[in-house]
């Protein structure tokens, strides 16, 4: 059930009522008053027919006679053509106000049963979560983002009658109705109409207000309303929607950034940032460095636990892999600040609100993926929503274990003294770890194999950071395996990236290490990457490979390494391999009887299975080797070979739909599968079976929704999951698709 109040950020003790409004609804636009079209263009020049009129069906339809093919406006000049684009524009608002409406009728249509339910008119303050979950599907959005726009209609619906006319006749965007919508959600009933009665005046002029403009407008008629709504907004925020956002910019770097935190801790923080690049700038090591730059590399080294001395000792940037100088290198003076890089006020809003989520959501519009996904905030003094549907772990409690087999990605490599190690053997000093204390949280990573074999230059995926180039694979690749806690598995897929194998490491018989194999002067990274690993690799290359007897780097000569103080990429004693343990063994698929795989000692042999299943030897730079077992995994059928016999799965169960899945199975959910639910499709109790034939990640809130009135879920085959809405529509779910 979904609480109006509370999912807009109304905390108990943090609103106040002081009476209900009547239900005002806005007048609908009425085409068929606007003047009559005249032929051609000249309707949409100024002071034309069509180019004051009401936006609706009539002129849509002048619209499309219009443009023509291409929409190319045969015969308009540049007067008719900014007429057109204007009224095209007023048009795609009243399809938001359209829609809007129409959610509003879902709303009171999902009307609870709940006695005392608060109601604005006709219109109910709370609905379900299963209508939340219906948006999101028809919608094509997550379902954070599904709840907001039910949100932003009630608001325009229920309080603000006035913000919602000006979306109809097309003077606001949806991504300005909604900032209003969201800057007077604090505010009381009465007060909400008294900030929407100081602020329509100014929006209704000649000139349209830009999304920054409306941003300053809306806060100063929230704090004239109710003089102690700032506060109230900064301390709920504060408390409820404090947070850390990872996600992946749009040239393929990272951003990470705090957001609605306490105002004077950060200004403290940011001074210390601030005082840790000046020490960068003022060691002169850094010659041409943006101020900027030395910022986001103190931010960095002072979040890992790295010292200002290691940095000057390492003697080059992370934010700078290239020589200085190089092309795209600053020509300024040392460090010199540059004007729009003085830590200033940012001027904020000028995305215009029409970024798509650029902005992290202060548009209001959905945050960047990454992430599958990556975090999507909610907007100003919006309550704080998660990158996907809901925490979870497993049906009754947190997860299990990771599953049988997984333990040996948690020893270092072999060669390798316990503790951080560096890409090029050797240990790494204290300063430079940047590593928490205790058992670190692993990053996510999906890497293709062929681009650490180098026989082919494929992109990757981490989970909450989007796509990886191929080159940042590799030395993300490299770090992780620097680590003695990082953890690596060998997905195999069809042609389609869809996971048919998959076989979990485990740690080999050290092989000796000499002192002589590690280079002197090797540079040292400034930090070992803990992390999850998923090398994937199509059956087809793994049988090429099996066929040939070579796993080892091709002439392209990929190995994998971190970069230097120069940004060559250095080479490492030994790269990445991949090579078969078992082949030529009795029963093996390189042997001299049958097609079978030869399992390890206690292993279940099954003779169906393909040819790339067995044991394999996974050579790490710098000498390391892990032993991977390749199973099939239970994605176009089932042989039921690690069913369960109780409610619970085992680990290898648990741990096969988890690779299969990769996320929520739920078609606009983004949560990882190793954060969801183990989720029965037919429940345990009534006859279903705990196998991967009869089961799916579901994040909690998804599980939940799933198990109401309503809903129903089919699983024609073991990884395709058919979700049919309480409407009777229905919407294909199939496995992941990984990257190759």
């Amino acid at each position: 059930m979904i609480d109006k109040g509370a999912a807009m950020g109304w905390w108990p003790g943090e609103r106040h009522r002081t009476g209900e409004d009547p239900d005002r609804k806005p007048d609908e636009p009425d085409g068929s008053s606007a003047p009559n079209a005249r032929g051609g263009p000249a309707g949409f020049a100024r002071g034309g027919v069509w180019d004051s009129c009401l936006p609706g069906p009539e002129l849509a339809a002048a619209i499309a006679a219009v443009a023509g093919s291409e929409w190319r406006c045969p015969g308009a000049g540049p007067d008719e053509l900014i007429g057109v684009m204007r009224r095209a524009g007023a048009l795609e608002s009243w399809a938001a106000a359209v829609k809007l409406g129409v959610i509003r009728e879902l709303i009171r249509q999902d009307d609870l049963p709940v006695p005392g339910c608060p109601r604005h008119g006709d219109l109910p303050d709370q609905w379900s979560e299963s209508l939340n979950h219906e948006l999101a599907l028809a919608l094509a959005s997550s379902v954070p983002s599904a709840e907001k726009t039910a949100l932003t209609a009630w608001e325009l619906g229920a309080r603000l009658p006035g913000i919602a006319g000006l979306l109809a006749d097309g003077t606001l965007t949806l991504a300005k109705a909604r900032l209003i919508t969201e800057t007077f959600q604090l505010l009381s009933d009465a007060d909400a109409a008294r900030a929407e009665a100081l602020i329509l005046p100014q929006l209704t002029g000649a000139t349209g207000k830009t999304f920054g403009q409306i941003v300053n407008l809306a806060n100063r008629a929230a704090v004239e309303a109710d003089p102690g709504l700032a506060e109230r907004r900064r301390r709920a925020a504060v408390k409820h929607a404090s947070r850390v956002q990872m996600f992946r910019e749009q040239s393929g770097a990272a951003a990470l950034c705090g957001r609605d935190l306490p105002p004077d801790e950060t200004l403290a923080a940011f001074a210390n940032v601030t005082a840790r690049a000046d020490e960068y700038k003022e060691s002169g090591v850094f010659p041409g460095a943006r101020m900027d730059q030395l910022r986001a590399a103190a931010y960095l080294d002072l979040i890992r636990g790295m010292s200002a001395d290691a940095r000057v000792a390492l003697g080059y940037l992370s934010t700078d892999p290239d020589e200085p100088g190089a092309p795209g290198a600053p020509d300024g003076p040392d460090g010199a600040d540059e004007p729009d890089d003085d830590g200033g006020e940012s001027s904020g809003g000028e995305c215009g609100g029409e970024c798509g989520g650029e902005c992290g959501g202060e548009c209001g519009g959905e945050a960047p993926s990454g992430a599958g996904s990556g975090g999507g905030g909610p907007g100003p003094g919006g309550s704080p929503a998660s990158d996907a549907c809901g925490a979870s772990a497993s049906d009754d409690g947190p997860a299990a274990s990771d599953g049988d087999g997984r333990a040996g990605g948690n020893v270092p490599p072999a060669g390798r003294a316990p503790g951080a190690c560096d890409p090029g053997g050797g240990p790494v000093p204290p300063a430079f770890q940047g590593q928490a204390a205790g058992r670190p949280v692993l990053a996510d990573l999906v890497i293709p194999l062929a681009t650490l074999l180098g026989f082919a230059a494929r992109p990757g995926e981490a989970y909450r950071l989007g796509v990886l180039d191929p080159d940042l694979c590799r030395d993300l690749a490299a770090l992780a395996a620097a680590s003695p806690h990082s953890q690596f598995c060998i997905t195999v897929t069809d042609s389609d990236g869809i996971a048919i194998g998959h076989g979990c490491a485990r740690r080999r018989k050290p092989a000796p290490v000499t002192p002589g194999q590690v280079r002197a002067g090797t540079p040292r990274a400034p930090a070992a990457l803990p992390a999850r690993v998923n090398l994937t690799i199509t059956a087809d290359r793994l049988s090429v490979m099996l066929r040939r007897g070579s796993g080892g780097p091709s002439s392209l000569g990929h190995l994998g390494g971190a970069r230097g103080p120069g940004g060559a990429r250095e080479q490492q004693t030994a790269a990445w391999a991949l090579t078969r343990r078992d082949a030529g063994r009795p029963g093996s698929p390189n042997g001299s009887q049958g097609t079978g795989r030869a399992g390890p000692r206690g292993a279940r042999a099954w003779p169906d299975d393909p040819g790339w299943c067995g044991t394999w030897t996974l050579m790490l730079p710098g000498g390391g080797q892990l032993a991977v077992r390749i199973e099939p995994v239970p994605t176009y059928q089932c042989d039921h070979r690690h069913e369960s016999h109780v409610y619970q799965p085992n680990g290898t169960l648990r741990h096969l739909v988890q690779v299969r899945d990769y996320v929520c199975t739920f078609p606009s959910c983004s949560r990882h599968a190793r954060e969801s639910d183990f989720e029965h499709r037919q429940p345990y109790d009534k006859g279903g079976r705990t196998c991967s034939c009869n089961a799916g990640a579901r994040s909690r809130q998804c599980h939940r929704v799933k198990q109401s009135p309503g809903w129903n879920v089919a699983q024609p085959k073991p990884g395709w999951h058919i979700w049919t809405t309480p409407s009777g529509r229905t919407y294909a779910q199939a496995p992941h698709r990984y990257p190759v």
